[in-house]
């Protein structure tokens, strides 16, 4: 069954001034996607993200929302979008329910005070809805802020770094939170960040951009495994360890890390071949270790 996009950006671009911010940048999310929108800081994820808003107009190219055009069709489409950019604002002195009752009538949205209930239940802040809000953590507020983007029940939902400076444990309740808008409110959701280490945990398509430029775009696992993983190697004789594997996989980049460490860039295919070669060599193999995570595919790709 053919899948039903929901965002189709082409070619977009936005200067400032002399200064391009985003260079014909493309990519595409699909209903029930969770999609990490990656890159570092000024890569030109914010302003990809205020177009897709309308708090922005692109110089050049199109976005297209839900199979309509976003420069003829704004409102319609913005009434199914819900966000959050930077972190959320709320009155401080008002409780997390009198809070979201009033972000509902200045969105227009007809919710019930049960449904807010209902809302708070499912952020965790159930038992925090007659609280003022001047006393919630920083993380407390992202849920709450993740609360107020579905008062209007919203088919997309786009946050923009929504972990930044979370400690820990606020990190992997917002992880948690995006995984059940997914799983049981069918929500498809755009996440920016350049935290890669936490989108590898949730998203399973993304896009890279750097220098405003959209770098590759896929499926996170296809990306991952496809890449050469840089496997560690605890082992006695590591010289000798080395010139065995150089023999046998001709690897393109390895080297000795410490007295009994070393690193080799192969395939992840290799690996078992290359435990089973060590072994028969009788070298004292202490432990292997892949270690292909997001950031090191990358700083690969942004660097090649």
């Amino acid at each position: 069954m053919e899948q039903q996009t929901i965002i189709k950006v082409q070619n977009l671009s936005k200067k400032f001034g002399s200064f391009e911010a985003v260079k014909n940048v493309s990519f595409t999310v699909n209903k029930g996607d969770v999609f990490g929108f990656l890159g570092p800081n000024g890569a030109g994820k914010s302003t990809t993200i205020r177009c897709l808003l309308s708090l922005i107009s692109p110089d050049s190219g199109s976005i297209e929302l839900f199979d309509k055009s976003l420069s003829k069709n704004r409102s319609e489409i913005l009434a199914n979008i819900g966000s959050i950019i930077e972190k959320p604002d709320f009155y401080k002195y008002l409780s997390a329910q009198k809070n979201l009752e009033i972000f509902a009538r200045i969105s227009g949205a007809n919710v019930s005070k049960k449904e807010i209930a209902e809302m708070l239940d499912f952020v965790g802040l159930g038992d925090r809805a007659k609280h003022k809000v001047k006393g919630f953590s920083h993380g407390m507020k992202q849920r709450l802020g993740i609360a107020q983007t579905l008062l209007h029940k919203p088919e997309l939902i786009i946050l923009d770094e929504p972990t930044t400076g979370l400690d820990p444990q606020g990190i992997i309740e917002i992880r948690n939170l995006i995984l059940r808008l997914k799983n049981e409110q069918n929500k498809t959701i755009l996440l920016s960040s350049h935290q890669l280490s936490e989108i590898e945990l949730i998203a399973n398509r993304m896009v890279i951009i750097n220098q405003g430029k959209s770098i590759v775009e896929g499926s996170v696992e296809e990306l991952l495994n496809s890449e050469e993983t840089l496997v560690r190697i605890e082992v006695d004789q590591v010289d000798s360890a080395i010139e065995l594997i150089r023999m046998k996989f001709n690897p393109q980049e390895i080297s000795r890390t410490s007295a009994n460490e070393l690193e080799v860039f192969i395939s992840k295919k290799l690996v078992p071949e290359i435990t089973k070669e060590l072994v028969l060599a009788g070298f004292a193999l202490h432990s292997i270790e892949p270690k292909r995570k997001l950031e090191d595919y990358f700083i690969k790709t942004i660097q090649s």
